[in-house]
């Protein structure tokens, strides 16, 4: 992988197979279930805070080019806080990936394979990841630099193919449970934004490190434009998910478009699509868990590390003994550990490392008459 440069494209759209992801599974109504009809409000008022919080990254990141977050862990505290930061990453990673395989597996087996056992439709992905992870890494990139756009260009068609059903009243009271819910407690909304934690990765990755900040911006804003589409589009036609524990909203509204009697129930072109996408995401989380991996014990050969890993997220994902646990999982733990390690905890390394380099290059000049 360290071979593989990205370029500004590859970068963003890396960053966005991260949020459009999560959003295809619960993550809209995750948003609905607290701000309600304030939503559209609130994730404009989080994607403001999110451009900032990514610049401020990149502005702490420019003080060490070349270097991600462990090489940053490792000047600030040497190699056991490399090795902390670089475990929690990839445990980070890794949980967090195999809980949505099951979720995601969860939703397909409620739409077309009822019958199926879930652990074959899990073991499908993983025999697609570990293929695909012995591909070059370049490789998942074109790929990935193709399915995220029809991603992007699927939910912004089904949010104006359903746009003669929306009920913009919907929207109404303007800041739903009152201005605490919709800019206090609603501030948790932020972990939509949870692709920001490969932005601690992307330095030494870059092709062109000096267009760093133009890919932060437009990764994070155009996630921002995705979400509120996709929440806007949820919002508007269907109130009762508010309240209702529904498995991939999304795919509901997919099933309302019809143009004529030759174009009806595209709601499998849909899923195609998300599928891809989230084979592109397998593949993407696992490399760069496998990267930090290496970085901590200068395993040079990543060929022995991918069964190992597929068979982790595996394990994991098969581990909660129904949907429930791993809904609960993705709906009330995920949002405190993105809240928790990608903003939190790395601002907080990124910050103390900008410190200690400023006073290494100022020492303090010594008194001459001492």
């Amino acid at each position: 992988m360290s071979s593989s440069k990205l370029n500004v494209l590859e970068a963003v759209m890396l960053i966005l197979t991260i949020v459009v992801t999560h959003t295809i599974l619960c993550l809209p109504r995750n948003i609905l279930v607290l701000t309600k009809s304030a939503t559209v409000i609130n994730l404009i008022y989080i994607s403001i805070i999110a451009i900032l919080i990514g610049y401020f990254i990149y502005c702490l990141l420019k003080k060490f080019p070349g270097s991600d977050i462990i090489d940053i862990s490792e000047f600030l505290g040497g190699k056991i806080l490399k090795t902390i930061i670089g475990t929690i990453f990839i445990v980070y990673f890794i949980i967090s990936s195999s809980i949505l395989l099951r979720n995601f597996c969860e939703s397909l087996k409620i739409i077309y394979y009822s019958t199926t056992n879930i652990i074959f439709i899990i073991l499908l992905f993983i025999v697609t990841l570990c293929i695909a992870n012995r591909l070059d890494f370049s490789a998942t990139l074109k790929t990935n630099t193709l399915i995220v756009p029809l991603v992007l260009a699927s939910m912004i068609f089904l949010f104006f193919a359903n746009m003669n059903k929306f009920v913009p009243q919907r929207m109404f009271p303007l800041f739903g449970d009152g201005l605490f819910q919709t800019f206090g407690l609603g501030l948790t909304n932020l972990a939509s934004f949870g692709g920001i934690a490969y932005l601690y990765f992307l330095p030494p990755l870059l092709k062109e490190p000096k267009y760093m900040k133009k890919v932060i911006l437009l990764a994070v804003g155009i996630s921002a434009i995705y979400l509120i589409l996709c929440v806007s589009t949820l919002l508007f036609m269907f109130s009762f998910f508010i309240e209702a524990n529904e498995i991939t909203p999304l795919y509901n509204a997919t099933r309302y478009i019809e143009f004529g009697n030759f174009f009806q129930r595209l709601e499998s072109i849909f899923l195609l699509i998300w599928i891809l996408s989230f084979a592109c995401y397998l593949s993407i989380v696992s490399k760069f868990s496998m990267r930090i991996f290496q970085k901590l014990t200068n395993i040079e050969n990543k060929k022995a590390l991918i069964d190992i890993f597929g068979l982790l997220i595996f394990g994991i994902s098969i581990f909660p003994k129904n949907y429930a646990i791993s809904e609960n999982f993705e709906t009330k733990i995920y949002p405190y550990l993105v809240l928790g390690i990608v903003f939190a905890l790395s601002i907080s390394i990124l910050i103390l490392a900008n410190l200690s380099k400023k006073k290494k290059n100022n020492p303090r000049k010594e008194n001459k008459y001492a």
